[in-house]
C-alpha cells in the first residue's frame, strides 16, 4: 500500500470548454466527480496540503487563469467551472500535451513544496490522467487516484484506465471517502508558497 506522505492534490483539465467530439458526454461525467474533488480540496485546505491545477492552455499560451476561465465559459461548462474553479491560494499551471509533467514547471514546484506523493483527479481518466500517472510513476511518486474523482468520455474506458493505474502503476484507486480518512490523519506541516 502506498504511503500518503507530504501529498499534493492535482486537478487535471477541469477548467474545460467541453467543445469537442464527445464533449457533452465528458461534461456529464465531469459533473459527477466535481462534488468529490471539492470535498478533497476542502480537507486539503484544512491540512495545508497544496492544491495544484494543471490545465490545457487552449492555444492561449499564457498561464493567466482569468483568461482561460473566460475562454472556457459556455452553456455546457458554466456549472462545472463555477463549482471547481481555483481559489486564490491554489497553484495553476498550463500544459501543452497530455501529461502534467511534459513541458510544465511541475517538477520544480513539487520539489519546492517537498511533495512526496500525488493525488490525481480530473479528466479525462483514460488520456491525460493516465498519461500523467504513468509519468508520475516513472518519477517514483506514490499515487492516489480516487476512482470517483476521475472521468472519461466513456465509462468503460474510465474503468480500464483505473485498472491499468492500479495494476501496472501501483496506484491506490479507492474512492474519495477512503482518501479523506487518510488525509484526516495528516498533521498540517506545509509552508505554502505564495
Amino acid at each position: 500500500m502506498n504511503e500518503l506522505k507530504n501529498p499534493a492534490l492535482i486537478i487535471i483539465d477541469m477548467i474545460n470548454d467541453f467543445q469537442f467530439e464527445l464533449g457533452q458526454e465528458l461534461a456529464q461525467q465531469a459533473q459527477t466527480i466535481v462534488p468529490y474533488i471539492t470535498m478533497l480540496k476542502e480537507i486539503c485546505y484544512k491540512k495545508e496540503i497544496p492544491v495544484i491545477y494543471i490545465n490545457d492552455h487552449y492555444n492561449l499560451w499564457q498561464a493567466n487563469l482569468d483568461v482561460i476561465l473566460k475562454n472556457c465559459h459556455n452553456k455546457r461548462s458554466s456549472q462545472i467551472l463555477q463549482k471547481i474553479k481555483p481559489k486564490e491560494d491554489d497553484f495553476f499551471l498550463i500544459k501543452p500535451k497530455h501529461s502534467i509533467f511534459y513541458g510544465t514547471a511541475l517538477n520544480v514546484l513539487l520539489e519546492e513544496l517537498s511533495v512526496e506523493s500525488l493525488i490525481l483527479t480530473g479528466i479525462a481518466g483514460n488520456i491525460c490522467v493516465l498519461f500523467s500517472a504513468n509519468d508520475a510513476y516513472m518519477r517514483k511518486y506514490p499515487l492516489f487516484i480516487p476512482s470517483d474523482c476521475i472521468a472519461s468520455n466513456v465509462e468503460e474506458d474510465n474503468i480500464f484506465a483505473l485498472r491499468m493505474m492500479k495494476n501496472v502503476l501501483g496506484a491506490s484507486t479507492d474512492c474519495h471517502q477512503s482518501l479523506i480518512e487518510l488525509l484526516s490523519s495528516i498533521h498540517p506541516s506545509y509552508n505554502r508558497l505564495k
